[in-house]
């Protein structure tokens, strides 16, 4: 249909979280992904899976590369907020980076029709 966002399927999604049901504001401090896959209009919840963070070493650029391995089957990440590094080094291993924040069944029904778009706001200048 004109003017719809055709999405390629199926698509894996992860989508940062610390509880399963919101998208962390924070991608560095989250400490779990919520993986979903789209495919043909349908949802299949892959679980949850631990993350890096953080909280569990020095705050610097190396970390973020073994942060995105627990993802490296999905083509978007989720992301309330984010620092300028990881932001690079996730678009860099080919991922859809997409900012935004809310409930993660909002946002799945959002990108799934193409209307849930990054606000490069949430994107911050880190210092390490």
């Amino acid at each position: 249909m004109e003017g719809e966002t055709k999405r390629p399927t199926p698509v894996r999604i992860a989508l940062v979280t610390d509880d399963g049901e919101t998208i962390s504001n924070h991608f560095g401090q989250a400490s779990a992904y919520r993986v979903i896959q789209i495919e043909d209009g349908r949802r299949t919840d892959l679980g949850t899976r631990p993350k890096p963070h953080h909280g569990q070493g020095e705050h610097q650029p190396s970390l973020h590369g073994s942060m995105l391995e627990p993802i490296a089957d999905c083509q978007v990440l989720i992301a309330g907020g984010m620092g300028a590094p990881a932001w690079e080094k996730a678009r860099g291993a080919g991922l859809e980076v997409i900012l935004a924040g809310g409930k993660i069944d909002e946002a799945l029904t959002g990108y799934a029709s193409g209307a849930l778009a990054s606000d490069e706001r949430r994107l911050h200048q880190h210092r390490h």
